[in-house]
């Protein structure tokens, strides 16, 4: 089990790390070296990264999700699940990034009307990992 969440948070990191670098102008949404299936078309993708929907707790959406996957990976990685800090740490944090992605599921659903893949993806991402967790407790 502990495999597959350090995996899953592995994910999670790349995913949040391209969003951060489209949202900070570090890399283009559509770089021709990113996989054709991730990149960020302008009208769609691209254009969610700078609405007001990308940004509910203060910094961009992404880098949260960047610092709880790397920080979540990173516990589970060394200590393990058997560490009952880490257990209810990970599943508190998990159960805020799960209610965030249901907020952020609809908006992109019925108010932006937007289909990002990777969006879902950590959204689903974010759903399983707090199962796992669940389990575990």
């Amino acid at each position: 089990m502990s495999v597959l969440l350090i995996s899953l948070c592995a994910v999670g990191v790349l995913i949040s790390l391209y969003f951060t670098s489209v949202s900070f102008r570090w890399v283009r949404p559509d770089s021709h070296w990113i996989p054709v299936v991730c990149r960020m078309e302008e009208a769609t993708c691209a254009r969610i990264v700078f609405t007001p929907f990308a940004k509910v707790l203060g910094p961009p959406n992404s880098t949260v999700g960047l610092l709880f996957y790397a920080l979540l990976g990173s516990a589970v990685a060394t200590c393990g699940l058997s560490v009952p800090l880490i257990r209810l740490a990970g599943l508190g944090g998990s159960a805020v990034a799960l209610l965030l992605s249901f907020y952020l599921t609809y908006s992109l659903l019925f108010v932006v009307r937007v289909k990002c893949v990777l969006c879902f993806a950590a959204h689903t991402i974010n759903l399983i990992i707090f199962l796992l967790l669940l389990a575990q407790s």
